[in-house]
């Protein structure tokens, strides 16, 4: 199997890491268009492999799509990061145009490719690859649930003093400080409810921590954070290639789902061989389902700003 990561930057390099490391796939390309980055990322992780103890082949190119030839799936990194301060609705400008750039040119050597759009403001990158590729639903995924569910797991970890890997939870709803929507109603740790364990003052806490949870990290690093974000994608990229059919929150398009149309949202999903093998209709409340289509507002609101590149 073979994966794509255009941006060899901190996620991408992160992404290509984690991958190698658990074996996901035979080969991963990076791919740059600063001249000689992506050689030297792949170079160092190839280094690495006599002590870590993987064969996976990874190599670098700047802009040659065509060592990108019969990719299985293709990740989308590329862009300008957010710094502090600053919104991922600000970046809608700058990444539209090179994540449609990038997207039509992985796709004239991999035109069977699964597609996974990491790129801020990720909900809308990938509302724009959807519209601008002509490509099944099924095949483009925005990666940012799976993220924001695995801060929330970590929140709920540090509250309970317990192990993350005990704890179930999702987040749904737009990858933003002000759009996602942790469910904490279902959360559970080994299968009780957290609220056994944790008040309603404490639960609020932990879904306003996960809401701002990125831009928690931009603060302290001074750029967006990559080791969380790049295990997310290796997380997908691993249900897809080995068809896992794991349920994992994605932004996918709807089209009346939670009573939603035309719209990339993040929403629970079952991720597999063929991408997206299907929407789950998880049961909300009237109040969640009410955040939920504030949510989507706010995201129809920042699609507005690609009309002009449409």
């Amino acid at each position: 199997m073979k994966v794509t990561i255009v941006g060899a930057g901190n996620v991408g390099a992160s992404c290509a890491e984690y991958i190698a490391l658990k074996q996901i796939a035979s080969k991963v390309v990076l791919l740059d268009i600063k001249e000689g980055f992506a050689e030297g990322k792949a170079l160092d992780l190839s280094q690495t492999a006599t002590t870590l103890g993987f064969n996976t082949s990874i190599i670098g190119v700047t802009n040659d799509y065509s060592a990108t030839s019969d990719s299985n799936l293709v990740v989308i990194t590329s862009g300008i990061p957010r710094k502090p301060g600053m919104t991922r609705e600000e970046l809608i400008g700058i990444n539209a145009g090179i994540v449609k750039s990038v997207s039509e040119n992985v796709l004239k050597h991999s035109p069977k490719a699964i597609i996974i759009v990491v790129s801020n403001p990720m909900d809308t990158m990938t509302y724009l690859a959807i519209k601008s590729l002509g490509l099944p639903k099924n095949r483009i995924i925005g990666m940012g649930g799976a993220l924001d569910s695995s801060r929330f797991k970590t929140y709920l970890s540090l509250a309970l003093n317990k192990p993350a890997n005990d704890i179930q939870g999702m987040v749904i709803g737009g990858h933003g400080d002000t759009t996602m929507i942790p469910l904490t109603r279902i959360a559970s740790y080994n299968g009780a409810p957290v609220s056994q364990y944790l008040n309603a003052e404490i639960l609020e806490k932990v879904s306003a921590d996960t809401m701002v949870g990125g831009a928690t990290l931009t603060k302290l690093l001074g750029t967006s954070a990559w080791y969380a974000p790049g295990a997310s994608v290796a997380y997908l990229v691993d249900s897809i290639l080995n068809d896992h059919k794991r349920m994992i929150p994605s932004s996918v398009y709807l089209e009346g789902e939670y009573g939603l149309n035309d719209i990339c949202i993040g929403v629970p999903c079952i991720i597999g061989a063929n991408g997206i093998d299907s929407i789950v209709d998880v049961k909300l409340t009237s109040e969640e389902q009410n955040r939920l289509n504030e949510s989507a507002e706010k995201v129809q609101a920042m699609n507005a700003a690609l009309n002009d590149i449409l």
